[in-house]
């Protein structure tokens, strides 16, 4: 990983939502403990044009197992993916992450889908929506749901630069020991996935 373009990725596209502010629900029961509700109410979603519900459509196929060139292209060459377990900061690296998922599925799960969204900011180079996934593992017949917080950060040419994927109302570290291992994940998980060349450079 090249250290100096991941920080000036970090620096120039990182957006750290507050996820109480945005998530909080009116109704105390709906919310976590935490004080966040992460479940969708699709209801209540901001409208997109057409081009960022383009963008949404795409990431949740790649949440759903796609593993697709086509949907891959959302993100600009140079961009970095953001969960608890990982830290990519190229986009194949990020195709990396998807292929396992796509490869790894068939065999751990018959099924992930997405259930609903809700856009909850629309801004000028940014999307943040409430995510719900439900994996269903084999042999198991009724599925996991698992609601998260994704925020988008778009360039200009309204690629998206910056993939951070929040699965409680905590942000993430970039340093210290953790920050190693997701970092480790992101940059040798494409060497079992080999995801297709044409994404763009490895390192």
């Amino acid at each position: 990983m090249s250290t100096q373009r991941a920080q000036d990725l970090i620096d120039s596209y990182e957006i750290r939502p507050d996820p109480i502010a945005l998530t909080q629900n009116s109704d105390p029961s709906k919310n976590a403990s935490s004080g966040v509700d992460y479940e969708p109410h699709p209801e209540d979603s901001i409208p997109l044009d057409p081009s960022r519900e383009r963008i949404i459509q795409a990431i949740c196929n790649l949440y759903s197992g796609s593993a697709s060139e086509t949907d891959m292209q959302v993100y600009a060459e140079e961009a970095i993916y953001d969960d608890p377990l990982s830290f990519c900061d190229t986009r194949y690296k990020i195709a990396g992450q998807w292929y396992g998922a796509s490869h790894a599925s068939p065999k751990i799960m018959s099924k992930s889908q997405t259930i609903k969204t809700q856009v909850v900011s629309s801004g000028e180079n940014e999307i943040i929506f409430k995510l719900q996934q439900e994996y269903t593992p084999k042999p198991m017949p009724v599925g996991n749901k698992v609601n998260s917080l994704v925020t988008l950060t778009l360039d200009a040419q309204g690629k998206v630069k910056y993939h951070k994927d929040m699965w409680n109302e905590k942000d993430y570290s970039h340093q210290g020991l953790g920050k190693m291992i997701k970092t480790l994940n992101g940059d040798h998980l494409t060497k079992i996935t080999q995801p297709p060349e044409s994404l763009g450079p490895k390192e």
